[in-house]
């Protein structure tokens, strides 16, 4: 046995025993007849404390892997940044276990490392406390899950990895296959297909903590192969199933971060978000609303009010003073994102509204923008136009986070959270050809099926989204379930016969057999633990992640294959270097 306690849990009440320690050296102090170590295990540092003149001491290091033997003493003075700040060990006997050479990143909570350095080192930057405290959090919450759904009759059950490819929504990452050359597999974006199937299978209470891989372009809440807690029920109504997942959720946070979280979640339609805040996951911990001023312009002829049919503005407070020629066009480069040439800003400083917009408005106008906004000393309008109303929207909305994070608006100790539903059922892709929104296997709402061959654009779905903070933590809908309806949608989609086949064939047949109501959701797993441990980006709650292009800087992949491997699979490589 190398140890008796672990580092961390040593307290007052451990006092005059005898331990055995191992660990990795964070810190040492020599100061002559006496050195200070701190000694680092997984569950925290406990201070050594060694008398060079009573005991033969070893070269000992940062990041030497030791064992020591000693007695817990109460501390003259105690350390209230330390859990085992009250105590230390005076070492009667200490070993060297393996040495290190000087690590290329500090180990600890603050680092100075670059993100670089610390992926390519990764399993020197997993010592780091917060990264483990990090990856504790999202234990807890695989456990939480596990422990909630079992207890509510729910079955897991595992989906291939290997599945047929169905492009749509992101590239699918493909696998050839060496025993029928010229086919391939693809990696499942979702279990979406195959959680579908249990439910006409007969489970009726499914779920899996689910890996999912897409090939699409990354960012710092991306990852090309991520993890979902995924869920899918029969004869539940949306109600009850939202009901479910919300107690769900309160769980994971009362386990995870011993909040308790008040239930019901609020409920936003998807048109009230995107009216007031520019967005299909709001950051609601702060107001700033999007406000319609077309109408306050419905008699001015110029050119700016008559071919821009949607305008729309914000008013950020104590900011006016501070808004220079630079800040202006820092907020037009961000709705240029959204399709913007840009945006007006106007001051309001000491009763009076400046900016070179008010060259094109009467005072009648200006007078009307004040009154709408009850504007303040030292406010700023800021104004998006254009013929587009969701271009109008995204970039406020956008703005609208800017400033909050400018101006300090946000509360980063509150967890706000609501539902998001009644989303459309369709939208317009980049070649502004009909597509599903979340996958054409949603259920409309009852009330729009007369629209769908009218107008489908119009046409509502029984689909959800749970927001976190600003943050979407998880999405999902109630099912087609009638064989009519969900060939309708195909149809609806532009799809042919032959297409329907090759793509979902076997699941178009599986709905001939009695197919109950159904319907699921994923939960983003890497997204709420970042969300319950306050980091921003993705690679920091997952162990071993690649880059914002796709690769890992500590093994190296994706690398090329030998000839050898690609002749096995009849593959010719035609990339030229």
């Amino acid at each position: 046995m190398l140890r008796t306690i672990e580092n961390g849990k040593l307290r007052l009440e451990h006092v005059g025993e005898n331990v055995e320690l191992v660990g990795w050296v964070a810190k040492r102090r020599n100061l002559g007849s006496l050195i200070f170590i701190d000694l680092r295990d997984r569950t925290g540092i406990i201070q050594l404390i060694v008398k060079t003149d009573e005991i033969s001491v070893p070269e000992v290091r940062n990041e030497y892997v030791i064992h020591v033997k000693g007695v817990v003493r109460k501390k003259d003075v105690a350390n209230p940044l330390l859990k085992t700040g009250e105590v230390e060990v005076e070492v009667s006997e200490l070993q060297v276990i393996n040495k290190a050479e000087t690590t290329p990143l500090i180990i600890a909570d603050e680092t100075d490392a670059l993100e670089e350095v610390r992926l390519k080192y990764r399993y020197l930057d997993l010592r780091r406390p917060i990264m483990q405290k990090r990856l504790k959090t999202r234990a807890q919450i695989v456990q939480s899950t596990h422990e909630f759904l079992n207890e509510h009759d729910f079955i897991e059950v595992e989906t291939p990895i290997l599945t047929k490819s169905t492009p749509g929504g992101a590239r699918d990452f493909l696998v050839p296959s060496r025993l029928h050359p010229g086919s391939y597999y693809a990696l499942p974006q979702s279990p979406q297909i195959y959680k579908q199937l249990l439910m006409i299978g007969g489970f009726e209470r499914y779920y899996q903590i689910a890996r999912c891989f897409r090939d699409e372009d990354l960012r710092s809440d991306r990852q090309p192969d991520f993890t979902q807690i995924d869920i899918e029920t029969a004869f539940l109504s949306q109600d009850e199933f939202l009901n479910i997942s919300e107690q769900l959720i309160a769980k994971i946070f009362k386990d995870t971060v011993d909040v308790d979280v008040k239930l019901p979640f609020r409920r936003m339609t998807y048109a009230e978000a995107m009216d007031k805040y520019g967005s299909d996951k709001p950051d609601t911990r702060f107001d700033m609303f999007i406000e319609d001023i077309k109408y306050i312009f419905s008699s001015n002829q110029g050119d700016y009010y008559k071919n821009n049919t949607e305008i729309r503005a914000i008013v950020v407070s104590n900011i006016a003073s501070a808004t220079t020629r630079k800040k202006i066009d820092e907020a037009s480069l961000i709705a240029s994102r959204y399709g913007l040439k840009g945006v007006a800003v106007l001051k309001y400083l000491d009763d009076e509204l400046s900016g070179s917009l008010l060259k094109t408005m009467s005072e009648e106008e200006i007078e009307a923008l004040i009154k709408k906004f009850q504007l303040k000393n030292d406010d700023i309008v800021v104004i998006a136009a254009h013929n587009r109303y969701d271009r109008v929207v995204g970039a406020l909305g956008a703005l609208r986070l800017h400033y909050a994070k400018e101006t300090n608006l946000i509360d980063k100790n509150t967890y706000d959270i609501l539902w998001i539903v009644d989303f459309p059922l369709f939208e317009l892709n980049e070649n502004d050809e009909l597509a599903s929104r979340h996958h054409p296997f949603t259920l409309p709402k009852a009330k729009h099926l007369p629209l769908l061959e009218s107008d489908p654009l119009q046409v509502n779905a029984e689909a959800f989204d749970l927001v976190i903070n600003g943050q979407e933590a998880g999405g999902g809908s109630m099912r087609i379930y009638e064989q009519d309806l969900q060939r309708k949608i195909f149809e609806v989609l532009g799809m042919s016969e032959e297409e329907i086949r090759f793509k979902f064939g076997f699941f178009v047949d599986a709905f001939k057999y009695g197919t109950p109501p159904h319907g699921g959701i994923a939960f983003g797993l890497d997204r709420l633990t970042m969300i319950l441990t306050g980091t921003n980006n993705i690679r920091d709650v997952i162990a071993f992640p690649k880059n914002i292009a796709g690769v890992s800087q500590m093994s190296g992949e994706p690398t090329p294959v030998d000839q050898v491997q690609l002749d096995d699979l009849y593959i010719k490589n035609t990339h030229k270097k």
